[in-house]
């Protein structure tokens, strides 16, 4: 029963909340295999202990519904905790792309983002760009919490669609097919992600991923910058 949920759980986790690649770049395989290990000891092994068959069966019963409780509470919580790790958008800043998680933002600042972009997703990272305020009085506000902590691409405030990035995307965005000329020992892999993305290799480019695990690219399409699939690289080769 144990396995059966843990399973349930599995798939929502790494399917729903953190969708390849994010399972890796955001640390959600750890973090789901820390909460499944306790959840899947905790129960087994407290049941290992009082199970006993000279009780009687009343009391046997309430036992292992106690530690079923247990289970579900543990299991509960990891899942509470996994869920606030989540990422939730995918961020195009500058020359790079950052990984923004629920737990990163203010949810007294969403009301500060465009309509659109005022619920965070449920259902994986959506893509969008953040762009500092033009107003004077808005930058130095933005400047301030970045310095105290709050990086730009955190604030509600800054975020756009993605579409209004096309034009730095496209510009910022180096040729995969340089790393083919820099790496010429990877270049199955690199091949792999193209064929992957449904393009060839010269028809993309590709921009580092800043994350808690940051040895990830984004490859976008160098001609109208949508974002074609991911490849674990040094972004900054």
């Amino acid at each position: 029963m144990s396995a059966v949920v843990a399973g349930a759980a599995a798939a929502l986790v790494l399917n729903v909340w953190y969708p390849y690649p994010f399972r890796e770049i955001s640390g959600g395989r750890e973090l789901f295999r820390l909460v499944v290990s306790i959840d899947l000891i905790l129960g087994p092994l407290i049941t290992l202990v009082i199970f006993d068959r000279r009780k009687p069966w009343k009391e046997l019963r309430r036992d292992l519904s106690i530690v079923a409780m247990l289970q579900i509470a543990a299991l509960g919580y990891g899942l509470h905790t996994v869920w606030t790790a989540r990422p939730v958008h995918l961020v195009f800043e500058v020359d790079r792309f950052r990984v923004v998680r629920a737990i990163d933002v203010d949810d007294a600042e969403l009301l500060q983002a465009p309509k659109e972009l005022r619920r965070l997703p449920l259902w994986g990272p959506a893509i969008i760009m953040a762009k500092p305020p033009a107003v004077q009085g808005d930058l130095m506000k933005s400047v301030e919490l970045a310095m105290a902590g709050r990086d730009i691409y955190v604030q509600p405030a800054t975020w756009r669609p993605y579409s209004e990035a096309t034009a730095t995307v496209l510009r910022r965005a180096k040729p995969l097919s340089l790393l083919l000329v820099k790496m010429p020992g990877r270049s199955a892999e690199i091949e792999d992600a193209a064929r992957a993305a449904e393009r060839p290799v010269e028809r993309l480019g590709y921009l580092p991923i800043l994350a808690r695990e940051t040895s990830w690219v984004v490859l976008v399409d160098n001609q109208t910058a949508h974002v074609a699939g991911y490849l674990r690289f040094g972004g900054f080769e």
